[in-house]
């Protein structure tokens, strides 16, 4: 776990990486030292991602979620902001309803969870199909796409200059280690069901209790911003920032226009 310590009285913020083969050091590798300027801030790899050998990957976010709160219970932190991208932002999303008592707000960057089906329902019954395949195909079949994943970095980006230098060679290497994208595999097996998502969270987004941020890029290929808007309008307290000319990993690729959005809000609503 990446930690940057801060003595403020401010509530910390625990950051959430996203899916495929992503861990708390790509994903947060730009903001962990500046947000550690201002409050504490906790940016753990889920288990089965990044370098946690060993443990069991959780198979969804609601579980997922459920394994932060133990987490903060063991640090013994008692509320935090819950910050998180993509998949990560599912998760922050089930932290927030889930256990309410341990947020103050909640930050879902370009967040999955937020759509009621796959497509049409001919594309979604198909991959619904696929995915019926058994857990232990998972592992080999996952470790052959991610042979693939310079193609698939892409698709996550508008202008990979914008990226730190080395950044999408660190991804590729992490996506090349043998298993590296079985949790979400795990995860994205779970996620469908045959006719809509297990995981769609739209219809609960007006039981959130707590400030949120939803923040996306416009030209996002991997997740609709239209998700995140339609979540911002439905919780009771909630603001949409869409960035335009900005791919799938927002908070990487303008990371200076994020920072700005999630210190505003925060002063705002939480501070």
């Amino acid at each position: 776990m990446l930690r940057g310590r801060n003595r403020s009285a401010r509530t910390p913020v625990l950051l959430v990486h996203g899916g495929g083969a992503d861990n708390a050091a790509i994903s947060w590798c730009r903001l962990i030292t500046p947000l550690a300027g201002d409050r504490g801030v906790l940016a753990p790899d889920l288990p089965g991602f990044g370098y946690t050998e060993g443990i069991e990957p959780k198979r969804t976010s609601g579980e997922m979620a459920d394994g932060l709160r133990a987490l903060l219970d063991a640090l013994g932190i008692e509320q935090v902001v819950v910050c998180g991208v993509s998949m990560g932002g599912e998760v922050a999303l089930q932290f927030a309803l889930r256990h309410p008592d341990r947020c103050v707000a909640v930050v879902a960057i370009a967040a999955g969870g937020l759509i009621s089906r796959y497509g049409n329902l001919l594309l979604h019954s198909s991959v619904w199909a696929a995915s019926r395949i058994p857990d232990g195909w998972l592992r080999p079949l996952s470790d052959a796409a991610n042979r693939f994943s310079r193609q698939f970095l892409r698709s996550a980006v508008n202008h990979r200059r914008r990226l730190p230098p080395g950044l999408l060679d660190e991804y590729v290497r992490e996506a090349r280690r043998p298993g590296a994208g079985y949790a979400y595999a795990l995860y994205a097996k779970n996620a469908i069901g045959p006719g809509s998502m297990r995981n769609n969270l739209l219809n609960r987004m007006s039981g959130l209790t707590v400030p949120a941020l939803f923040f996306h890029g416009a030209d996002d290929l991997l997740v609709d911003p239209e998700g995140s808007e339609q979540a911002a309008r439905r919780a009771p307290d909630a603001r949409y920032v869409e960035v335009p000319d900005c791919g799938h990993w927002a908070q990487l690729e303008v990371h200076d226009r994020f920072l700005a959005e999630l210190r505003a809000f925060l002063l705002a609503r939480v501070d």
